[in-house]
């Protein structure tokens, strides 16, 4: 919002009733918001007419970008023939047994089996819930204990905040601690001092067999895993990663979810990257942004047929209900966004365009590792990390790395450029239609705020080198 515009209604009505997701409730109806009220492309607009190029991506889900059309048209026909009907029973809606087939002609191995919830955190909580109940049902009921990562990020319902490990989250909230366990962050670029790649790796596939040594593969259920950690910096594991993880699991019977919120629908260049990109067939897929583009809240769970066939029919066991699920599953406007979705994936062969643009993307973010304040970038197709560090000037107890990336941002969006900054990350994930030129015109942006960003700190240091 610029500094000289008063606060509009949109704005007051915000700061008066409106409570925020990750709110700093220090400053709750403090800081004056800035209102979007419209997008096209790989742009939006706020409320004053300044447009910016939006390098996040709503929230790493606008895939095919804002204000298609195709998507409302899609939405608004299936409101007016059948807006919602309850999902519970032997009740069904076309949209959605098309979408389970659909998503089960892309998944991977056997993974024909679809349940929809609300949205990525409502699906990573059915994952966990069913692998405990696969579990139970199949005479095992000790094996509920779940393995997840620092850095992860998985969701805000209980379980699912519980297996996100990214530190920062965890505020005044209760944990689940009793049957969660994680693992260290699969980071590189953290990895200790003399340790090459492939040491890495095999020190953290040995974290994990020692973890089931300790806790028991009779009581371990499953390991959740993003194929690349999202939200926590984008942190793209060693190479064979997955495979190495996927074959512990399968010696010890732990169930293997792949989180794919964010990297699915085309983000890293294929409609699922498990297989495509990593090379294995999980027991579960969880999805939800990209699937609707963003266009409405959707989440699935794609499950291993070889899973159900074990708990259904003539196995299943005694009171066998799979009493999860929610009002708003198989929701049939959800489900023809969803739909139309995948049309136009598919006819605009938008993964084909993320592989072309992606290495492209990542060679001009590369070369902002010229700035003495970015300690690290990398990123994965149309997903990266800009980490920064204020090292390079000494002790600063003012200005913290932390406050560093937020103030990267703020001088981008002074030049039309969104992006999110997150601890001392500045994290980019661009709608996947973005041009070669709307990528130059973001990396330009983002350069001249890291710049302004190291003269502020350098001016800073100076500062208190004159108190001093």
């Amino acid at each position: 919002m610029p500094e000289t515009a008063p606060i509009s209604p949109a704005a007051t009505r915000d700061l008066r009733h409106l409570l925020h997701p990750w709110a700093d409730l220090a400053r709750l109806g403090a800081d004056a918001p800035l209102v979007i009220v419209s997008g096209q492309g790989c742009r939006v607009t706020d409320e004053h007419g300044v447009s910016y190029l939006d390098g996040i991506g709503g929230m790493w889900c606008m895939t095919l970008g804002h204000g298609r059309a195709e998507l409302a048209d899609a939405m608004a026909a299936q409101a007016r023939r059948l807006a919602f009907y309850t999902p519970f029973g032997a009740m069904g809606n076309e949209p959605a047994s098309a979408l389970a087939e659909r998503l089960a002609a892309h998944a991977p191995g056997d993974l024909t089996r679809v349940h929809f919830t609300t949205c990525g955190s409502t699906a990573v909580e059915s994952a966990l819930r069913l692998a405990q109940y696969y579990f139970r049902a199949t005479g095992r009921p000790e094996k509920t204990h779940i393995v997840s990562r620092a850095d992860a990020y998985h969701g805000s319902t209980y379980l699912a905040a519980s297996v996100s490990g990214k530190a920062w989250d965890r505020t005044k909230f209760r944990y689940e601690d009793g049957f969660v366990h994680l693992l260290s962050a699969p980071n590189p670029y953290r990895r200790p001092e003399g340790v090459d790649a492939d040491g890495f790796l095999d020190h953290l596939v040995a974290e994990f067999e020692a973890l089931v040594a300790r806790v028991g593969a009779d009581r371990l259920a499953a390991f959740i895993a993003e194929p690349v950690l999202a939200s926590g910096g984008v942190i793209v594991p060693p190479p064979g990663y997955h495979r190495r993880m996927l074959e512990v699991c399968r010696r010890h019977d732990i169930l293997y979810i792949s989180d794919e919120v964010v990297t699915g629908f085309g983000r890293l260049g294929h409609v699922f990257a498990s297989e495509s990109r990593f090379g294995i067939v999980p027991d579960m897929i969880v999805t939800a942004k990209g699937l609707t583009s963003g266009y409405v809240p959707l989440g699935a769970v794609l499950v291993s047929q070889r899973l159900l066939d074990a708990v259904s029919g003539p196995r299943a066991a005694e009171n066998s209900t799979f009493t999860n699920g929610f009002t708003y599953s198989n929701h049939p406007v959800a489900c023809a966004v969803a739909l139309r979705n995948l049309d136009l994936l598919e006819a605009e062969d938008i993964c084909a365009h993320v592989r072309d643009v992606g290495p492209y993307f990542l060679s001009r973010l590369a070369e902002l590792r010229r700035f003495p304040i970015v300690g690290e970038v990398r990123g994965d197709h149309l997903m990266a990390c800009v980490e920064c560090s204020a090292g390079f000037v000494g002790d600063l107890p003012a200005l913290s790395d932390i406050r560093i990336a937020r103030r990267v941002d703020d001088h981008c969006q002074a030049m039309g450029l969104l992006i999110r900054p997150y601890e001392n990350m500045c994290i980019l994930s661009p709608p996947l239609t973005i041009t070669r030129a709307e990528i130059d015109e973001l990396v330009d942006i983002l350069a001249r705020g890291l710049a302004l960003t190291q003269r502020d700190l350098e001016q800073a240091s100076l500062r208190i080198a004159e108190v001093a």
